[in-house]
């Protein structure tokens, strides 16, 4: 028995010590000097560790990509890797800071009560962190606070950008934290990452097929109220305008006869003419969350409870479970100046409205934070010169690639999943467009058009195809579903990711 008995304490003994080892590789392979220790506007303690810093995919051009890197607040070890693209709004050039301080990141940001003060953070009980190891990622260089030393490298396009984001992953990234390359990945994004994430994943796929290390485990990749293809996009907003009671059944009628079912390109004067006319109606809407108020001068946005400018009852359509509000956006028109992506230089939205802001969205808390000395400082981003804008002038972007309908038809049929989801209030790329794509793809229905729910209610609706394909809505969601509705954004997000029916 004691022979026995002492076997059983080796081999319990040596499990313990396998454990133990691994568990130490896991905690410390990653860079130490990428660690952030701190956070200026944060009194708390970190409910995982963050790193965060610059990989640098040229050496010869100065190239570098900035990162931030939340390790999962479950089980980093065994959860999905994400990476987070941004994209837009609606056009490229925005930082993926947007997901990180308004979205589903580690935070919610509280802004500052008294000029020069910084903004307050609180932990987001609806952190994507909750379940998943998550990269927030800017890119193209020129982007947030990733940059070039050479300023050819600002003109780029969708080529370019899928290649070298995946040089960042494959050749940099995954070097410094190779702890995580056994981990599922999965890539993620929303708006102009419509582009973005289909173009990486299928460069990934691509190098997966001809043996480049090391190997992504690679399973599969989600888009958020993405731009996919200028004809679905360009034909869905007015069907959409008119389905939630924007425009009167006469406009819609007369549009659809006018232009012949083509609302992306005018085919005579007359459809024009009716275009024109749904402009009108709709250009002081919130183009992002048409429940929403955009606020054309920033006195607007001091409205009081009291106020009756804006009755109690428009001003809870705003409310969320989120415990800070949805950031007020002002600046802005609903319509994007019918100008879906389409192939050739897509313009960024300073460019097209020729104005420093972005249309309907607010900005400040995230520029005061990402541009203190002491924030740069924490989170190992270079200072000086760089200015942290949510959305930059700076690049010259070309849309090469036209629809992103072939990508997604490759990737799916090869068995990648996929979960395609709109905000069902969102009218820069209305979900009328997305359900509209998805369903052109001919895949056989495996679950058919139901509610979903989160918290005993229905958060939206959800249609399953064969090839692992999923079309989901976000009920009362705009155009950046987590800032709209954090509880059901981690609920579809943790479910999708387990593998979970939503």
């Amino acid at each position: 028995m004691s022979g026995k008995f002492s076997m059983e304490r080796f081999f319990f003994s040596t499990l313990l010590l396998a454990l133990f080892l691994c568990l130490l590789s896991f905690t410390e392979a990653a860079p130490k000097h990428a660690l952030i220790t701190h956070l200026p506007g944060f009194n708390g303690t970190l409910p995982s560790k963050h790193y965060s810093g610059y990989v640098t995919i040229d050496e010869k051009h100065g190239k570098n990509l900035f990162y931030y890197f939340v390790i999962s607040e479950r089980k980093p070890s065994a959860d999905p890797v994400v990476l987070w693209l941004n994209g837009g709004p609606a056009k490229p050039g925005c930082s993926s800071f947007d997901g990180f301080v308004y979205e589903h990141g580690p935070f919610n940001f509280q802004a500052a009560k008294t000029r020069g003060s910084l903004p307050q953070l609180h932990l987001n009980p609806y952190s994507w962190s909750k379940v998943s190891n998550i990269i927030y990622l800017d890119s193209p260089a020129g982007v947030g606070l990733s940059y070039s030393k050479n300023p050819d490298d600002y003109k780029t396009g969708d080529i370019k950008t899928a290649s070298d984001t995946h040089t960042f992953l494959l050749k940099k990234w995954f070097e410094q934290y190779p702890e995580f390359l056994s981990n599922p990945f999965y890539i993620s994004g929303e708006s102009y990452g419509g582009v973005y994430v289909p173009t990486l994943a299928s460069e990934v796929v691509k190098g997966i097929d001809v043996g480049l290390k090391p190997v992504l485990n690679f399973k599969g990749y989600m888009v958020g109220n993405g731009v996919t293809d200028y004809i679905f996009d360009g034909n869905a907003l007015v069907p959409f305008a008119h389905g939630m009671g924007l425009i009167s059944d006469d406009m819609f009628q007369d549009a659809n006869t006018t232009c012949q079912g083509n609302f992306w390109a005018p085919v005579n004067p007359a459809c024009r003419e009716s275009l024109d006319k749904v402009a009108e109606i709709i250009t002081c809407l919130n183009m992002f969350d048409i429940l929403e108020p955009c606020y054309h001068r920033p006195e607007e946005r001091k409205i009081e409870t009291g106020d009756i400018r804006l009755p109690s009852s428009f001003r809870k359509l705003g409310e969320t479970d989120r415990p800070l509000p949805v950031r007020k956006r002002m600046l802005g028109h609903a319509w994007p100046r019918r100008a879906p992506v389409r192939d050739g230089i897509v313009p960024t939205w300073q460019q097209l409205l020729n104005r420093e802001n972005v249309s309907c969205t607010g900005d400040e808390v995230a520029t005061s934070w990402l541009n203190n000395d002491a924030v740069r400082k924490a989170i190992h981003s270079r200072q000086g010169n760089l200015t942290w804008e949510l959305c930059t002038e700076k690049i010259l972007y070309h849309h090469e690639l036209r629809s992103m309908i072939p990508y997604h038809k490759n990737l799916t049929a090869r068995g990648y999943r996929a979960l395609i989801y709109s905000g069902d209030h969102d009218m820069s790329v209305p979900f009328t467009g997305t359900q509209a794509w998805t369903r052109s793809l001919g895949y056989k229905i495996l679950d058919e058009w139901r509610p979903w729910f989160s918290n005993d209610l229905v958060a939206g609706f959800t249609q399953g195809y064969d090839h692992n394909l999923t079309f989901l809505t976000i009920k009362g969601a705009g155009h950046t579903v987590p800032e709209y509705k954090p509880r059901e954004a981690l609920a579809f997000y943790s479910r999708w990711l387990a593998g979970e029916n939503i």
